[in-house]
């Protein structure tokens, strides 16, 4: 690169370096990051801590189930007092127990669970290529060559039931028998509530012998949360009045997630940053509300299966060409006529109903029981974010070229 192809860059860093300081700590203002206190969760650590200090004694600490929306707290929680248990450990002369955190929102398989469980023990599998079994039996082997507690962490366990099934959570809560000098316990994290159901019953007695409800946040300890955290990761008068307030009020709306409101205020942060701007206020937060917002239903749109993304065209071209409310029929008759473009078989129209349902409760549109009297139940289907954001995502899909002209408006 030529030093004429580099002055322009050169001119933003220059700008960023010498614009007023607003983000002291831009790690602190993650939802990720784990602070040395964890405001208006004193009860839940309590729990865990009982529920865990078995180990302090030699014990295998009973399993765990924590349950909560998203942003109540719970991997925050767990990794806590996690932490301060190996502390404790080492502070009184006791080996501390070996910790494998996994996130199955990612990790989402059976065996990329075990592989990594197996290299958490310092074990390397290959990605891909033995049965399932052998992997298995390779982490136990490996694990009881010596007498320590291993606590495991299923972060998002019901992402993994839902894709994988529960075997695996099967043999890990059975685990024990098959181990002469090692233990473990398992710490299962759930954002859905209704998580049990899918679980076999055998399965669900071992995993949930002690379970910890994480209610919401209310507005004012979502504003707890975020002065905290503006502390430590903002620079002192870089906030207007409201700014927190705002951030808190919002994300109290989104069921008490403080992952929000944490989002809302770093992004807030960063495009005050960016203007050169001397505050944060609360146009920032506006701002960063509709960016956020956008940026959700973007990766939430492009991670949707097939039939999900087809049952979405369908609603989108519904409202596109009808001046009434859009009904499961409605949506249905479309829906097969897309499947029949594609040579793809359809599925029931209760199937989709479920389909419905489930974008739904991801917030892409609001689906709204009627009854029709003597002609049954239907759902009113409403798309709940931008016709224009949903058309550019799916027009993007190279799957569905073949079917574009259903989107003319």
């Amino acid at each position: 690169m030529n030093d004429d192809s580099a002055k322009p860059l050169d001119k933003i860093f220059e700008q960023f370096l010498a614009s007023p300081k607003i983000i002291k700590n831009r790690d602190v203002l993650r939802p990720t990051y784990v602070p040395e206190h964890l405001p208006h969760r004193d009860e839940q650590i309590k729990k865990i801590a009982m529920i865990l200090a078995a180990a302090l004694k030699g014990g295998t600490p009973s399993n765990l189930l924590l349950y909560g929306k998203t942003g109540t707290g719970k991997t925050a929680v767990a990794k806590y007092v996690l932490k301060h248990l190996k502390q404790k450990s080492v502070e009184t002369g006791l080996d501390p127990p070996l910790i494998s955190y996994i996130n199955c929102g990612i990790v989402d398989t059976n065996y990329r669970v075990l592989a990594q469980l197996n290299k958490s023990i310092g074990v390397e599998v290959p990605f891909t290529g033995l049965p399932t079994d052998e992997v298995y039996h390779r982490f136990v082997e490996a694990l009881d060559t010596n007498s320590k507690l291993m606590i495991i962490v299923l972060d998002e366990v019901d992402m993994l039931v839902k894709k994988s099934g529960d075997s695996i959570l099967y043999d890990l809560t059975r685990i024990n028998s098959n181990l002469e000098n090692a233990r473990v316990s398992i710490i299962g994290i759930s954002n859905d509530l209704k998580f049990k159901e899918y679980l076999d019953p055998r399965v669900l007695s071992s995993l949930s012998e002690e379970e910890i409800v994480f209610p919401p946040y209310t507005a004012n300890e979502l504003k707890d949360i975020l002065t905290e955290r503006a502390k430590l990761g903002i620079y002192e008068n870089a906030i207007a009045p409201g700014v927190i307030n705002l951030c808190a009020a919002y994300a109290a709306r989104e069921h008490g997630d403080a992952r929000r409101a944490l989002d809302l205020l770093r992004v807030a942060a960063e495009l005050a940053e960016r203007e050169g701007a001397s505050q944060i206020t609360e146009r920032h937060v506006k701002e960063a509300k509709i960016q956020i917002e956008a940026d959700v239903v973007t990766e939430t749109i492009k991670g949707l299966p097939l039939q999900s993304k087809l049952v979405l065209y369908a609603i989108y071209i519904s409202h596109a060409r009808s001046t009434t409310a859009v009904m499961t029929g409605d949506v249905y008759a479309i829906y097969t006529e897309l499947c029949k473009e594609l040579h793809i078989e359809p599925l029931t129209q209760r199937r989709i109903s479920d389909l419905i349902n489930e974008l739904d409760m991801l917030g892409i549109v609001n689906a709204r029981v009627i009854s029709k009297g003597r002609y049954g139940r239907s759902k009113r289907i409403k798309l709940a974010v931008s016709r224009k954001l949903i058309r550019n995502l799916l027009e993007d899909d190279p799957r569905f070229q073949k079917i574009s002209k259903f989107l003319s408006d």
